[in-house]
């Protein structure tokens, strides 16, 4: 009985891994090295606690006597901090371990509300047509209309100011919706004209003779076929999240200061720049382009693996 319950789900695998797309990625050596990196930096954040060589947020173990210390590869620098420390002697790599686990938090959580809010509309939009079309376009240029760093900047400022005491949750509750504010535009406008060109198919007309209700028609019948720009988008937008954390965090209205992001250790080694402790913020700064990078190259890939037009 196992083995034969077994025996789909091991054709299933088999199939996909001789699939076009998995072809393409093993053919493409940009793929495989941001997905590498990607996977580095996915799993040092998620096990940072375990990965990284201090905890950068116990304050019994700092020590201010070991702050602004060099990387250990400098004359006056220790093996204890590969990377140095900051301002209160804070290890670099620990901090920069901890820091990329919070931005990439808030990077995915934003994308995801965004592809949530905005498929919703644009299926609604592109499906039902008319008033409710003209509405949520409408909707959407006005959102537009705004940059998006200055929308997150005004959510997050006023959300600080609303709750200036509010714990770390709610803090990060208001930096994923002020970045997943403007966000969800290009997911909307995306899958409506997508949806504008399937809801004329005859798989959509016979599901409509047969009786089927719109809401199943678009959940069970539009909706997979209009995912595609949306996982290429999605995989973009990640890197473009994260960056818009550390930007609002850099200008002091992102993640709180008890648990600082890239961008707030970008922050706090600016002060120090140019007084010779380069690597305060030079490494927080590497770790932040790896990430952005290596998701951008991903989300090219894959954009070039789903274009019918390049096979």
């Amino acid at each position: 009985m196992a083995e034969t319950s077994s025996t789909p789900a091991a054709a299933g695998v088999a199939r996909w891994l001789d699939s076009d797309l998995v072809h393409s990625f093993r053919t493409s050596p940009v793929a495989v090295g941001a997905a590498l990196i990607a996977f580095v930096c996915l799993f040092c954040a998620a096990f940072a606690p375990w990965v990284a060589p201090h905890n950068p947020f116990d304050l019994s173990t700092l020590e201010l006597s070991d702050a602004r210390l060099p990387p250990a590869w400098s004359e006056q620098g220790s093996r204890k901090y590969l990377l140095g420390t900051d301002d209160q002697g804070r290890d670099i790599l620990s901090a920069v371990i901890f820091g990329a686990r919070i931005s990439l938090v808030v990077g995915l959580a934003s994308v995801a509300l965004s592809v949530l809010v905005g498929v919703t509309l644009g299926l609604v939009a592109g499906f039902r047509g008319g008033w409710v079309d003209a509405a949520l376009m409408r909707l959407c240029d006005v959102m537009l209309s705004f940059p998006a760093i200055l929308v997150a900047l005004l959510i997050a400022g006023v959300g600080r100011a609303l709750f200036p005491n509010a714990n770390e949750g709610l803090a990060f509750g208001v930096l994923i919706l002020s970045i997943s504010l403007t966000g969800w535009v290009q997911y909307a406008r995306t899958v409506r004209g997508s949806t504008l060109v399937e809801r004329n198919k005859e798989y959509v007309q016979a599901a409509r003779v047969t009786g089927v209700a719109p809401l199943r028609i678009m959940r069970r019948h539009v909706l997979p076929n209009v995912m595609g720009p949306v996982l290429v988008l999605a995989t973009i937008q990640v890197a473009t999240a994260i960056i818009t954390e550390a930007t609002l965090s850099f200008l002091g209205v992102g993640s709180p200061p008890t648990a600082p992001s890239l961008g707030t250790l970008i922050r706090i080694g600016n002060n120090y720049l140019f007084s010779g402790e380069w690597w305060i913020t030079v490494f927080p700064g590497a770790m932040l382009v790896l990430i952005a990078l290596s998701v951008n190259l991903l989300g090219d890939w894959l954009r070039d693996a789903l274009n019918p037009r390049l096979r």
